[in-house]
């Protein structure tokens, strides 16, 4: 892909207390998809203040729900309130049954394991990207 992302490239909003993942993610999103990650912010607070003072909304906002402060959950719910064009992902190491119930619950688009379904977000991104609707193939 070339290094020049398109003006309609996608844009997304990281909400990742992890440094290592944070950095992984943000490096593998752009290489893989023509996206653009906006920021991030490792806490609740960081988040919340974001989405309050952007004034331009972003396409993805892909949140963890354990943080370094607060939880992702209510970043998630806030997003919903806030930001409800925006695409809410949660990506987690807890994506249980029960925690994905909840998320969706939440206003949760999807709900990613990062250990097992990165490609799927991924591809998930990708269609995003390419203007496809994602949960028409999911099922």
């Amino acid at each position: 892909m070339d290094s020049q992302l398109s003006a309609s490239a996608l844009t997304c909003f990281l909400v990742e207390d992890n440094d290592v993942i944070r950095e992984n993610l943000v490096a593998t999103l752009e290489e893989m998809v023509d996206l653009r990650v906006l920021g991030h912010a490792v806490d609740e607070d960081g988040a919340l203040s974001w989405m309050s003072e952007e004034s331009s909304p972003c396409d993805l906002l892909i949140i963890d729900i354990f943080l370094s402060q607060g939880t992702g959950l209510n970043v998630l719910q806030a997003a919903t309130a806030r930001m409800p064009s925006a695409r809410r992902i949660i990506l987690s190491n807890y994506a249980t049954p029960d925690m994905r119930q909840r998320c969706m619950a939440l206003g949760a688009h999807r709900v990613f394991d990062k250990s097992a379904e990165l490609e799927d977000l991924l591809a998930y991104c990708q269609c995003l990207a390419e203007r496809q609707d994602p949960d028409a193939a999911a099922s």
